[in-house]
């Protein structure tokens, strides 16, 4: 599907945040005749029926005053802008406990998000097929990724082989690291980043419990 944004107009973060948890919202939630209210996914992902309408006006003239939005079109025009609307390859590396975990998970696929690929620096586990994929030794990380076409890494490896690895699929011509290694990771701006520190996130839940914060805004990032 066409991106319908006005030309040149770039969405923040925040933004697109939001709209994957519409997407997520309209995935589950039925629609009336196939059609969506703001004000039903509102109050699914917790904003107001103001932000819903902001943030879907900026995909362009898809909704209709008292009828709401066509879901599978609003699903689609959300899933474009996203860039979700093709299949992104992608390669993990550091096959551990936590990795195991997020390949046993079907919704990467679902979203269009391909792993084509295992890569682990332990002797012992190339070889060893997990989900249908076997395990290769870090060593052919950068040819196979070239050879693989691969844009996405994600990243379960120690934080001490976090910085080298990413190197290595910089190299290599990934264009955008998920990191789940506790560490600070210095890229190229071209490779985009996005961290993913579990303890981080404890320590903020942590801080909302001792300040007796009120909960935080699901869709504010």
């Amino acid at each position: 599907m066409r991106d319908r944004r006005p030309e040149g107009e770039r969405l923040s973060r925040a933004t697109a945040h939001r709209l994957s948890l519409y997407l997520r919202a309209l995935a589950v939630w039925p629609a009336d005749g196939g059609r969506m209210s703001s004000t039903r996914i509102a109050l699914a992902c917790g904003v107001t029926d103001a932000q819903v309408r902001r943030d879907l006006a900026s995909l362009g003239h898809l909704g209709r005053r008292g009828l709401g939005y066509d879901a599978p079109e609003l699903s689609a025009a959300i899933r474009a802008v996203l860039g979700i609307d093709r299949v992104w390859r992608a390669v993990l590396v550091g096959v551990g406990n936590l990795a195991r975990a997020l390949l046993r998970y079907r919704g990467f696929r679902t979203q269009g998000f391909e792993v084509l690929a295992l890569f682990d620096a332990d002797p012992t586990k190339v070889g060893e097929r997990v989900e249908g994929l076997a395990i290769e030794p870090t060593e052919r990380l950068t040819d196979r990724v070239r050879d693989l076409g691969a844009e996405l890494a994600i990243l379960t490896v120690p934080a001490d082989a976090a910085q080298p690895v990413a190197d290595q699929l910089t190299a290599a011509g990934i264009r955008g690291v998920l990191n789940f290694a506790p560490v600070l990771l210095r890229l190229p701006p071209r490779v985009k980043l996005v961290s993913v520190d579990l303890a981080i996130q404890l320590e903020q839940l942590a801080f909302l419990i001792q300040h007796g914060e009120p909960a935080a805004d699901p869709a504010a990032r």
